[in-house]
């Protein structure tokens, strides 16, 4: 959530941390940048400053890699300029150890599965008596589950009876015992001999001992004592002290918090901090903050907005968990009341038992009890203060969230070594964690500073001559003729009628409609495009009115099939002028005409396309996207950048998968795409989609799918690539080796299927790419910064916060629009190419220029932003499934439909994917 926001304009000088960060944050214009203190210039780790991680990197050379095994670094990269960054990384003494681990667990289990629960369960052992006479007073850390690590041996056998009472109570009546059974000592000396890069320590793991620090240094963050932070999700910690929420509208918040994580790199333990930004609920009525949620965006649902939320009870003064939305109000549910001598309504009976008078009587009850339904009116619920949102938020809060997000680099390293420091505990002095001092831990107050190198951008080529790259690695499109023209030789115009008449063409006839379509196509005549002088075929589509009973919009797209079947021939090219920019109406539209009807197809929307201003910038990006759909090439990159991959033939593949989120119906699938580059100039990349298990990270058809691109490769270049490429997006990082034991053996496979008298065995090279990381680096001399105070594009790292062992790297190709960049990390987990750090590193900055869509470097290597894509055009085809709606009944996040029912569903829906002539093309894009 760091992608846009508003830069500092002014040239000011702003403190960071003057009491224990020697740096400021100077901005000069509008570049901020990091220097000491002084205002001298910062100076490389010493850690980074001699030859020694050079030499280690020569030391690999003499180790036997097993074939299944990740590959070492092959060097260090040396192109383009030295710079120097700051990360935001901080260095942590590691204890002398050991550490001593324990399994912690609860009995009776019954009702622990709760999070909620188990948290209580531990913020009441820690108050006990029995804690402290015991010895754990002061000495240990644990997750509040089933995890704890002391800093000495605790008697053994070890329980603690904890008595167990909610917060609005004084007393209760369980009793839960906890059992802390000893499992291993915990070596730091080993950790050492990895973090030096000793070969024989290639191997060792060092998971267990990082997540015991994790847990030593969360748990200050996430003390049940006063002051202590919310953690949502793994070591997020969110603190109402550290900024003021910001209201999101229907009835959420924005909240700012900070990550942490400890990572090894190498000489030196890190600690990775960062700012991050979630929505949570505003504390108040539950009733108004339902009404408002609905009311915020057409479709939205109050059963995601009610699911598991914690609410106090005014009328009984009781602490509820919100278990589902009732199907009933107030008005309707009737049950027998004793007291009041019958059967009454909800609405009579807290008129008569609790002389309250319902506001809202037509609203939805919700249900409160546990195995047994207890139904209450909303309004007599207020929400619980410190309660994150686990929903997906609306199109509208999410715009909000990116402006609360996004902020300058200069900000965000601001807060970090501020509040940051001091709300997590590392900040020495009286702030600091007593638990860090019971370890022996401690936290360094300087962000590390890592050597970097500024990327020297390809050359951009179109069909005349080459266009100048600028310091933002963009470039414009005037008087640019693409590198090979598609043929339009027939086209349809479909008008969308959607009630927005301000922005809308009145019809057919409408002689501002005629005149953008001459001007559209004049701007792709020009371009390069080979357009037929005929006029095109223009269709209209009224939309019926949006109704609540129809959420996804299925009458309107029924409206838009009949308007296009009524044509008199089936349209060649369809472009598509929106009536506004309804998802509902979008999503729809796609997976009709790519799995119905086999149609190329570009949207435009009406408000924009007719805007005098700016014109013939939007028809100029409009026709980038008609080219290549149509299988034409818009540019390239001149031959030095990309001659590694020219002889023999080369093919770049991008891989990725997209899972269902929160709020939609439990078990819709998961969708996997695989693209991969046709021609040489690597501008062409068709897809094969698949759906496949919910929420399965590898490919499970990747064999099949692979096949599919060798076999469009060699129909078209008439041979196989001898040397294969893969950007594979969408791995977490502790699933690297799942990619080498699962995922490339299946490519193998599909190798396999060429075999003839000659076996076909290309070189393979995988690059797995992330972007879910929170690793940012901010120059030092404003001379390396661009305008906001990011890094320059093409800026890329691989020493000081890299793997000691495994050949990765930091490259942000990309010029940062607003906010802080956020770079993307590459990590290698196969290199049949041998591939050094220089080939690699250059040749992903060059390919990061051939995305199609755009006339700038892009933030991710152009085949996996292509897959990326390819997933998100899936998500169209399983629209109904993914906003929360099932033909078995509409069905909240947690789901009622059987999850085999919902996947056939999606079979159905999914109708076999894109066929026909589309398959061949780029039609995702």
């Amino acid at each position: 959530m760091e992608a846009t926001g508003v830069a500092a304009v002014l040239p000011v000088v702003v403190p960071v941390a003057i009491e224990v960060l020697p740096v400021v944050v100077v901005a000069a214009g509008a570049a901020s940048c990091l220097a000491n203190k002084a205002g001298q210039p910062a100076n490389i780790d010493a850690r980074l400053a001699n030859s020694a991680e050079d030499q280690l990197v020569l030391s690999f050379k003499s180790l036997t890699i097993r074939q299944d095994a990740m590959p070492p670094r092959p060097d260090y990269g040396t192109k383009g300029k030295q710079i120097k960054l700051r990360a935001n990384f901080f260095p942590v003494r590691v204890p002398k150890g050991p550490l001593h681990e324990y399994d912690i667990t609860i009995t009776p289990a019954q009702g622990t599965a709760i999070r909620r629960v188990k948290r209580r369960i531990f913020q009441l052992a820690e108050q006990s008596q029995d804690w402290a006479l015991k010895g754990l007073k002061g000495c240990v850390a644990h997750d509040s589950s089933s995890k704890l690590i002391a800093a000495k041996v605790l008697p053994q056998p070890l329980t603690v009876t904890v008595p167990y009472f909610e917060e609005d109570e004084e007393k209760g009546d369980k009793e839960y015992v906890l059992t802390i059974e000893y499992t291993k000592a915990l070596d730091t000396d080993s950790l050492q001999q990895y973090l030096s890069g000793q070969p024989q320590y290639r191997g060792y793991d060092i998971l267990p001992v990082i997540s015991a620090l994790n847990l030593i240094l969360g748990a200050h963050p996430n003390r049940t004592q006063a002051g202590g932070g919310v953690m949502v999700g793994r070591n997020r910690y969110f603190f109402p002290s550290a900024s003021l929420p910001f209201p999101l509208g229907g009835g959420l918040e924005a909240w700012k918090g900070f990550y942490t994580s400890v990572r090894p790199s190498f000489s030196q333990l890190m600690v990775n901090v960062n700012v991050c930004t979630t929505a949570f609920y505003t504390e108040g009525n539950l009733a108004e903050a339902m009404i408002a949620f609905e009311n915020a965006s057409f479709g939205a649902r109050m059963s995601v907005f009610v699911q598991r939320i914690r609410v106090r009870t005014e009328h009984l003064g009781h602490r509820k968990s919100v278990k589902r939305l009732a199907k009933f109000n107030a008005r309707q549910h009737k049950f027998e009341a004793q007291e009041l001598g019958g059967t009454v309504t909800v609405e009579e009976y807290f008129r008569r038992r609790y002389k309250i008078t319902l506001s809202y009587p037509n609203l939805p009850l919700i249900d409160v009890g546990g195995k047994k339904s207890v139904f209450l009116p909303p309004e007599v619920c207020t929400i619980l203060p410190s309660q994150p949102f686990r929903g997906k938020l609306l199109d509208e809060q999410t715009a909000e969230m990116i402006k609360v997000a996004a902020k300058p680099p200069n900000v965000n390293a601001n807060a970090i070594t501020t509040s940051g420091l001091k709300e997590l505990g590392f900040q020495q002095g009286p702030n600091v964690s007593p638990v860090l001092d019971v370890f022996g831990v401690s936290i360094g107050s300087e962000m590390a500073v890592v050597p970097g190198r500024i990327l020297t951008p390809p050359r951009i080529r179109y069909g005349k001559g080459e266009q100048r790259v600028d310091d933002r690695a963009s470039w414009n499109l005037r008087d640019v003729v693409f590198a090979e023209g598609a043929n339009l030789t027939s086209w349809t115009v479909l008008l969308i009628k959607d009630g927005n008449r301000r922005d809308e063409f009145a019809d057919p006839q409408d002689r501002e409609l005629q005149s953008v379509l001459q001007g559209f196509a004049a701007m792709c005549r020009t371009s390069g495009i080979n357009v037929t002088q005929n006029r095109p075929l223009i269709a209209v589509a009224e939309l019926p009115r949006k109704d609540p009973q129809d959420p996804v919009r299925t009458h309107a797209i029924t409206a838009i099939r009949n308007a296009l079947m009524a044509t008199k021939q089936k349209p060649a090219f369809l472009l598509v002028i929106l009536s506004n920019g309804d998802k509902h109406v979008y999503s729809g539209l796609k997976h009709l005409c790519d799995v119905y009807l086999d149609v190329p197809s570009v949207c435009v929307q009406a408000g924009k396309i007719r805007k005098e201003r700016g014109q013939p910038q939007y028809f100029a990006n409009v026709a980038l996207k008609v080219n290549m759909k149509l299988g034409g090439i818009n540019h390239s990159v001149d031959e030095a950048s990309m001659n590694k991959l020219r002889q023999p033939p080369t093919m770049l593949v991008g891989m990725d998968v997209t899972h269902p989120g929160p709020s939609t119906v439990k078990g819709t699938p998961s969708i996997a795409a695989v693209v991969a580059s046709l021609d040489l100039r690597f501008s062409q990349y068709p897809a094969s989609l698949r759906i496949q298990e919910s929420k399965k990270e590898m490919i499970t058809d990747l064999r099949d799918m692979m096949e599919e691109r060798l076999l469009a490769f060699r129909n078209k270049n008439r041979e196989l690539p001898q040397k294969i490429i893969v950007y594979r997006d969408g791995v977490s990082e502790g699933q690297f080796s799942i990619v080498v034991s699962d995922e490339i053996p299946k490519m193998r496979e599909a190798f396999r299927k060429f075999d003839t008298q000659t076996p076909y065995r290309p070189k393979l090279t995988v690059v797995i790419c992330g972007k879910r990381h929170h690793t940012r680096f901010y120059p030092t001399e404003a001379a390396n910064a661009d305008h906001n105070g990011n890094p320059k594009a093409g800026t890329v790292v691989d020493r000081g916060v890299t793997a000691i062992y495994e050949f990765d790297f930091f490259l942000q190709a990309h010029g940062g629009l607003q906010g802080t960049t956020r770079p993307t990390h590459y990590f290698v987990v196969c290199n049949e190419l041998n591939l050094n750090a220089d080939d690699l590193q250059t040749l992903t900055n060059a390919v990061s220029y051939t995305f199609a869509r755009a006339t700038k470097a892009v933030s991710l290597a152009a085949p996996a932003y292509y897959a990326d894509l390819a997933c998100e055009r899936g998500r169209c085809y399983l629209h109904k499934l993914l906003m929360g709606f099932s033909d078995a009944g509409t069905t909240t996040a947690s789901g009622s439909t059987a999850e085999e029912d919902v996947y056939k569903e999606a079979e159905k829906m999914w109708r076999g994917g894109v066929r026909g002539t589309l398959k061949d093309t780029m039609f995702y894009l």
